[in-house]
């Protein structure tokens, strides 16, 4: 601040920089309202640097996912010149989705005419899955599996459920992975179902924990069978990350000496479909896609994962 009591560039810029919240301030007029400013929140909240985003466009944090409905609601707003609050799907720099809840706020020059845009940008991904968690009809015991620590098959389906719903409304992909262990009766006769179950927690340990993303949900299904739902996926490398988790599984060198398939070492089949969710099929179909595809990686032994795309399921 200046000894005439008016604040400085620098000190305004000290103020944005201490905000909690991303603060983005876009210039107006312009085909893509291109980013003339972003503060630190910003730039952690996101994974992009200042530098990165001055001179572009917010479009990038939707990646490939563009349509939605809180866009359109945006754009409305920017070209009739006024405020509006809206909940996206922003992905980071990394490839990791969250939730982003913004205030968009035109700024006017002296005439009157709106100059710039400033959005205010909260990432609410922990609300929002919390806020489907409290609306679901099942208790709280319910949604876990006891013996894997993953979601419940229960649960699982619920929440795929709501995902269909939703992919249906904004033409959105759905994606499911099975991972079913290979030979778990023969390895529950040789060592026991105690320790059948230790083996099924322990690989069921490794496929969750290669799911970092707080948008996917992985669950037991059955048996030594882990299934998981992955929100807006890149279909070029849903095979290549379905081979590195069954690397994975067989990398722990889990010894089962009556394996038939992998060098006397438990591992996992894959299966994985994904589908354009429609009003004329439910849920279900994407279950069944995606088990037809297990079946078929079961009957390859020398590459035991199928992938079905939309265009493969009938």
């Amino acid at each position: 601040m200046t000894a005439n009591g008016q604040w400085t560039a620098d000190f305004l810029r000290g103020v944005l920089d201490a905000s909690p919240e991303g603060i983005v301030v876009c210039e107006s007029g312009a085909e893509h309202q291109p980013v003339v400013y972003a503060n630190s929140a910003f730039e952690r909240m996101t994974g992009y640097s200042a530098e990165e985003l001055i001179g572009q466009d917010l479009r990038r944090l939707q990646s490939w996912d563009r349509d939605q409905e809180g866009r359109n609601q945006m754009r409305a707003s920017i070209v009739q010149g006024e405020s509006c609050r809206v909940l996206l799907r922003n992905y980071r720099k990394d490839g990791s989705q969250f939730w982003n809840e913004f205030l968009v706020q035109p700024l006017r020059g002296a005439e009157g005419a709106v100059t710039h845009f400033v959005g205010f940008h909260r990432d609410v991904t922990e609300r929002e899955r919390l806020g489907l968690r409290r609306s679901s009809g099942l208790p709280t015991w319910l949604r876990e599996d006891r013996l894997s620590g993953l979601c419940s098959r229960a649960y699982f389906e619920e929440l795929l459920e709501h995902d269909w719903q939703i992919g249906a409304r904004e033409a959105r992909l759905v994606t499911m992975i099975v991972f079913d262990i290979d030979d778990l009766t023969s390895y529950n006769d040789t060592f026991g179902r105690a320790a059948g179950d230790a083996c099924i927690r322990r690989v069921a340990g490794v496929i969750g924990t290669a799911f970092r993303r707080g948008a996917d949900v992985v669950a037991r299904w059955e048996g030594g069978r882990i299934v998981a739902l992955v929100r807006n996926p890149d279909l070029e490398v849903v095979p290549s990350f379905a081979t590195a988790v069954a690397q994975k599984v067989l990398g722990q060198h889990i010894h089962h000496p009556r394996a038939a398939r992998r060098q006397k070492f438990v591992s996992v089949s894959v299966g994985a479909a994904s589908l354009h969710p429609t009003g004329a099929q439910g849920a279900e179909s994407l279950i069944q896609a995606a088990m037809k595809a297990l079946s078929r990686a079961k009957e390859d032994h020398d590459v035991p994962i199928a992938v079905l795309r939309p265009e493969d399921v009938g």
